[in-house]
């Protein structure tokens, strides 16, 4: 129990103290269970290349075996190994037929390779670009989460705003109800008057309860991305409000993406490893040397009758002819380095269309926002206009109607436009592989 109010409790500190988006995003880069998917990926990465250098250094092992038997073979070798060979054992029924032994057997043997054509260090290249691979596949998710947090926050924001805009709908067309009874009871409208601005009140109230429902998911939504449990409250600190300064220069942000995108580097890098994998097989073609070494002791007794030896030698082992297995693995890796080349020429026009599609959306919602904002003064004051009217018996109530849901829609464009710039920003910095939680974008 006492963990479980340990986990929880910071969490609901945050809720108290207030969480921007700096934070969320720094939050998720650090608590989402799939960056510490990441982190024992790199940690195994790390050990593959510790297991491949490995091979640079002599292969020890020692074993310890018994047997027992009368087999005039193993008694001969048996008795010569445990130096215990006397004249008595050349008699031949001796030799023919020979009283069972023991032989208690350790050996203790060393072999390191001098040459082997340069394989351990290509396998030790190919595990240490592996490891970059998979630190730059942890960065990417870290910049994915990065992302995902900005999404998930300014979704929040949005259903926030949404929500109090339905609410200040639903007390905007209360207002009206009340003003059109009074207008009924002075003998100036009629009660299909009334009802029709009951009939809009109540789809008022459905909207209100459809933001609601929307911003408990939202809600719920933020705090998968951070990695804390669904319920845990936040204070959202960081207002939605269109961005300072809009980014400029798309050309920049194609060039830094080509440069600094996991993506990008892991096709580099992709490529580099196809290169390595090529001299891999050729290595193939090449001798190998090693040296071995061997201290054996075979005994009688487990601790006495013993007889010691030792064993030292050179091989040479060279692969003259393999049925064209190695040549058929070198075109492999050929074609291999081919489509690494083709997929990085892939990757980098998809790069581009990323950003060339982030930096339209930024600049699009942009545009969104002016003519939004306009709309929605516009519609404060013809609403107001329309309503003078209505009380005056100058407008119907249709007119009214109308002017109340141009204002709601108006406000709802204005809001989703924001929403959409501020995210479109972030996908913007992450297409070119910049987002950070300490962009500018998410400040």
């Amino acid at each position: 129990m006492m963990w479980r109010i340990l986990f929880i409790l910071p969490a609901l500190c945050m809720g108290e103290d207030g969480l921007s988006l700096k934070e969320a995003a720094r939050l998720a880069q650090t608590q989402h269970p799939s960056v510490k998917a990441e982190n024992a990926r790199v940690e195994a990465a790390g050990m593959r290349v510790e297991a491949a250098r490995g091979g640079y250094l002599p292969k020890v092992n020692y074993s310890e075996s018994f047997q027992r038997s009368n087999n005039p073979v193993f008694v001969f070798s048996g008795l010569l190994m445990q130096r215990r060979f006397t004249e008595a054992n050349f008699n031949l029924t001796a030799l023919n037929n020979p009283d069972s032994i023991n032989n208690f057997q350790s050996v203790l043997s060393a072999d390191q390779t001098v040459f082997d054509g340069g394989e351990t260090r290509r396998e030790v290249e190919s595990a240490q670009i592996r490891k970059k691979l998979t630190a730059e596949e942890q960065r990417l998710v870290r910049m994915n989460l990065a992302a995902g947090a900005a999404q998930a926050y300014f979704a929040v924001l949005l259903a926030e705003e949404s929500l109090k805009v339905a609410a200040e709908a639903v007390a905007s067309a209360e207002a009206d109800l009340r003003r059109a009874e009074s207008v009924r009871a002075a003998g100036m409208s009629t009660d299909a008057d009334v009802l029709s601005i009951k009939v809009h009140l109540a789809a008022m109230k459905e909207q209100r309860i459809r933001r609601r429902s929307e911003l408990d998911v939202a809600r719920a939504a933020l705090n998968e991305v951070l990695g804390v449990p669904l319920d845990t409250p936040h204070r959202l600190t960081t207002p939605l409000a269109p961005l300072k300064t809009a980014p400029t220069g798309r050309e920049s942000y194609e060039q830094q993406a080509a440069a600094e995108r996991p993506d990008a580097k892991q096709a580099d890098l992709a490529a580099e490893l196809s290169h390595t994998q090529s001299a891999l097989a050729r290595a193939a073609y090449l001798p190998r040397v090693s040296i071995r070494g061997v201290l054996e002791a075979d005994r009688g007794r487990f601790a006495t009758q013993a007889g010691g030896n030792w064993f030292a030698g050179v091989t040479l082992r060279w692969n003259l002819f393999n049925g064209f297995a190695d040549r058929s693995r070198i075109r492999e890796s050929g074609q291999a380095i081919a489509i690494s080349q083709s997929r990085k020429e892939q990757v980098s026009a998809s790069l581009r269309l990323q950003v060339r599609k982030a930096y339209a959306d930024v600049t699009a919602a942009t545009e969104r926002i002016q003519v939004a904002e306009a709309a929605v003064a516009q519609a404060d004051e013809s609403l107001r206009i329309v309503r003078n009217r209505y009380e005056s018996g100058l407008s119907t109530v249709t007119d009214l109607l109308r002017n109340q849901v141009a204002k709601l829609e108006s406000s709802f464009r204005r809001l989703m436009a924001i929403h959409d710039q501020r995210v479109a920003a972030a996908m913007l910095e992450l297409a070119a592989g910049s987002l950070t939680p300490d962009s500018e974008v998410l400040q």
